[in-house]
């Protein structure tokens, strides 16, 4: 309990790190940046801030580990094929660990109930938002690194079900037609929807990709 008091202030800056971080997550969504919605991005976007908070107490004051943290991140950035954001911030977040390890256990452990809590308050989250909202509230991404299969749809007009589609990744508008790009990490999922354009004269043509 002491200890709590003691560090009540970082505490306090972890929470409030947290709460901004899905705040400005939610307030992008909104306003129609469907790239946030990503599990990359939305992660990304909620453990940066905390990774940087932590590592800038720790070498605050050290200009030796200052000038070590700017080349190990270097070596990361430039040096090695980045799929993801979030695979990114694995990889900072790995490296401040062993600084925070180097410099005192306690930041360690620190950053470690950090990082818990803010994948906790994440998975809570998506299992509100899918009971609740009826819909995930992390979408999939071509970018994430994962095995994905697409759908692409042409129609001759907009289609209600698809713009609404949770899986609809692009959409793209000309005179002549309209485009879908549809990705799920299930193929049986796609496959399903193919059913659907039996009965709808709008589909000019599909094609499904695995």
């Amino acid at each position: 309990m002491e200890y709590i008091i003691l560090h009540s202030d970082k505490l306090f800056a972890i929470l409030l790190l947290i709460s901004m971080s899905i705040f400005i997550r939610i307030l992008l969504q909104v306003v129609g940046q469907r790239w946030i919605t990503t599990t990359a991005h939305t992660a990304t976007l909620v453990l940066l801030p905390l990774l940087t908070f932590i590592i800038t107490k720790v070498i605050s004051g050290n200009i030796a580990l200052s000038l070590g943290m700017v080349g190990a991140l270097s070596i990361v950035r430039f040096r090695n094929p980045v799929r993801s954001p979030l695979e990114l911030s694995v990889y900072f977040g790995a490296i401040t660990m062993g600084i925070a390890a180097s410099v005192n256990l306690n930041w360690l452990l620190f950053l470690g109930l950090s990082i818990g809590f803010a994948v906790t308050i994440l998975v809570v989250l998506h299992f509100l938002s899918l009971h609740l909202l009826k819909k995930p509230f992390f979408t999939a991404s071509f970018t994430e690194g994962n095995s994905l299969s697409s759908l692409e749809v042409m129609t001759s007009k907009p289609i209600g079900w698809l713009d609404k589609s949770d899986l609809l990744s692009m959409k793209k508008v000309s005179s002549k037609d309209v485009r879908y790009i549809l990705v799920s990490g299930n193929f049986e999922t796609l496959q399903a929807l193919q059913t659907k354009f039996d009965t709808d004269d709008k589909i000019i043509s599909f094609q499904l990709n695995r």
